[in-house]
């Protein structure tokens, strides 16, 4: 049996987050996939938001993706996924936070949103973040063709899962991203052939009809609710 345990599910953007870093370092784990729509009760008992993903590693059990994936970055130091300066650590933990906190929770917001007034205020608001993302971050950032230079770091794993769910926004809400992305269009066709992603991702087919209940504001999960709260 492995080291490391993951529990996924395989269409949880977040889980994919942790899959990916996995990957990245080489980390030999093992993979357990739940059904979020029926949860067994021992994942409810170690979630205590009923979320993935879920890290079990030495006895202890962790969560939240952006926590775990720091977490392996200091145990497995091995193929490093931060900068080694703490400068440019401060500047790739920025911007994992304007992924989760300025970023993520408007494609959501767009998804969940009904009439048209609602939609458009959320697609300026995504459309201003992927606008930020462009100019200050992979513009000023990087010297190379990933987030933080020549290298995949975990700020590019953080920000991948959603944007690869921008195709799911196109067929509902005909969102597109900015045609002055450029280097944002650049990076997502970079990341879509590297192996970690290949191997971690599902579908556009499945992704959108994953992602209809968002569409329709039907879904009941922890994420949903809590994006109707924020």
């Amino acid at each position: 049996m492995a080291e490391v345990e993951i529990i996924s599910s395989s269409t949880c953007p977040f889980a994919q987050r942790t899959r990916m870093a996995l990957i990245e370092k080489g980390i030999d784990h093992e993979l357990t996939a739940i059904d979020l729509n029926d949860k067994p009760d021992w994942f409810l008992e170690i979630s205590p938001y009923g979320k993935v993903p879920v890290l079990r590693h030495n006895g202890a059990v962790i969560f939240e993706s952006a926590v775990i994936n720091e977490y392996l970055e200091e145990v497995f130091p091995d193929r490093p996924l931060m900068p080694s300066d703490p400068i440019r650590r401060a500047q790739a933990r920025i911007w994992i936070d304007f992924a989760n906190v300025r970023f993520t929770p408007h494609v959501y917001k767009l998804m969940l949103a009904q009439d048209a007034d609602a939609q458009a205020a959320q697609a300026e608001r995504l459309t201003n973040a992927m606008l930020m993302m462009e100019h200050e971050g992979l513009g000023k950032l990087g010297d190379g063709s990933y987030w933080m230079g020549d290298d995949i770091s975990l700020v590019d794993l953080t920000f991948l899962p959603h944007m690869q769910r921008v195709g799911v926004l196109t067929h509902y809400r005909d969102f597109q991203i900015p045609d002055e992305c450029v280097l944002l269009k650049g990076w997502l066709q970079l990341m879509s052939q590297r192996p970690s992603v290949t191997e971690g991702s599902a579908s556009l087919d499945v992704l959108i009809g994953n992602w209809r209940k968002y569409a329709e504001n039907t879904s009941t999960g922890t994420t949903a609710a809590d994006m109707r709260a924020a």
